[in-house]
């Protein structure tokens, strides 16, 4: 029974990991479209930029751990089309390949900005170890670098770049950063810190066009405000699922590929996983489009159980993590039908927790340099147990007794 996974990402490579361990021993091709072995992305705006971490210490596995594990690995090639009748996919090599059990690992492309002037010279985007490369190679200090789009991405190499002295203005349309993903008290907190880090931003801004001298661009032109200099543009407005070979084959999409619990979609041999899926939360009664590593490992590990006959495992509660100086965030659950938040700790001392509650019960929790409040707040969004608001805005209280 051969089992084809296309997409050679985290979570494609971490399926045919967990595959092998789970006693699988038939035939395993794990197909990705980049030329190198699965790797980990979140260092890329991080420790990869700055320098501190080297190919090596990006890969999930050693590149000579696929042959020995006896895992089919094709590099730098595509799927280019998926029969569903025939239980084949045909490669960019013109290779048709049949599989009896399938994992969709496509993952999700950065978002374009399509406007006047978005065809010069020096648009970066960061999604592969090449856009890391791409941007590394240009930030020096005294570089002029404008990010568009205050997300984790965004905010994480702005960070990196004012670490190796570039200039940084970060503009936003909204009136806030992280205004998708985040509550307003870690907005405030995260402007204040790159602000003191002598990032500039703008925020509420429209752009309306590039400018570019020499095929470069130089400027970003906004609506109602003089034109905003700079040397390079870091697009991070959001990514898109990659589920079009879904699609195009008839699979059920909602802006990702429809799955279920097990990370099966309509399809029954069909498995998919990561970023372009649109997965149950049973914790929260809906379904969502998670973006994050936990996420695509969590997934992996359903398709593979499903795949080698092992109970489902246990639901994990949805965590996300970004690093910016000497900041580490942890944010555990989803902050759906809020109607309490309580601070725990102060922001001033740059150590402290958000929770997001329902009726009593935790939401969600942010959670900088706190790493008790993030563990403990996850099991209590796990276990859906009611707190003591009072109590848990009380430091002096411990976070193990509330």
């Amino acid at each position: 029974m051969t089992t084809i996974i296309v997409g050679a990402g985290h979570g494609g490579g971490t399926a045919a990991a967990l595959l092998r361990q789970n006693g699988y021993t038939d035939p395993v091709i794990l197909i990705g479209e980049e030329p190198h072995p699965p790797y980990q992305r979140p260092p890329l705006s991080k420790g990869w930029l700055k320098g501190e971490v080297d190919g090596d210490g990006l890969l999930l596995r050693p590149s000579a751990w696929y042959a020995e594990a006896n895992i089919d690995l094709r590099t730098s090639t595509r799927v280019v089309s998926l029969d569903r009748a025939a239980r084949t996919v045909t490669l960019s090599t013109d290779e048709v390949l049949a599989y009896d059990k399938l994992i969709i690992a496509t993952g999700a492309r950065a978002r374009r900005l399509v406007l006047p002037g978005s065809d010069l010279n020096g648009f970066l985007e960061l999604r592969t170890i090449e856009d890391a490369e791409a941007i590394k190679a240009r930030i020096r200090p005294g570089f002029r670098l404008a990010v568009i789009g205050g997300g984790y991405v965004g905010l994480e190499v702005a960070a990196s770049a004012r670490k190796l002295g570039a200039e940084v203005d970060l503009l936003e349309r909204e009136d806030r950063l992280l205004a998708r993903v985040a509550g307003p008290v870690l907005s405030g907190f995260f402007q204040q810190v790159h602000e003191e880090q002598g990032v500039r931003f703008h925020f509420g801004v429209t752009v309306e066009a590039f400018e570019g001298l020499d095929g470069q661009v130089s400027g970003i032109r906004l609506a109602g405000a003089g034109p905003l200099v700079c040397d390079a543009v870091l697009v991070g407005i959001g990514a898109i699922p990659n589920d079009d070979l879904a699609r195009e084959a008839g699979l059920a999409c909602d802006e990702g590929v429809v799955v279920d619990h097990q990370a099966r979609t309509s399809d029954p041999d069909i498995f998919a996983i990561g970023d372009m899926t649109r997965r149950p939360l049973a914790l929260y009664d809906r379904s969502v489009r998670l973006e994050s590593v936990p996420n695509a490992l969590e997934q992996s590990r359903q398709a593979t159980a499903a795949i080698c006959g092992k109970p489902d495992p246990k639901p994990d509660v949805p965590w996300f993590w970004s690093d910016q100086y000497d900041l580490k965030l942890q944010i555990a659950g989803m902050p759906f039908d809020v109607d309490q938040i309580v601070v725990r700790g102060d922001p001033a001392n740059r150590s402290f927790a958000v929770f997001h509650l329902s009726r009593g019960r935790v939401q969600a929790v942010e959670a900088v340099n706190a790493a008790p409040e993030f563990m403990v707040g996850r099991q209590w969004i796990a276990s859906r147990r009611e707190v003591d608001p009072v109590r848990l805005g009380d430091v002096g209280v411990p976070i193990k007794d509330v």
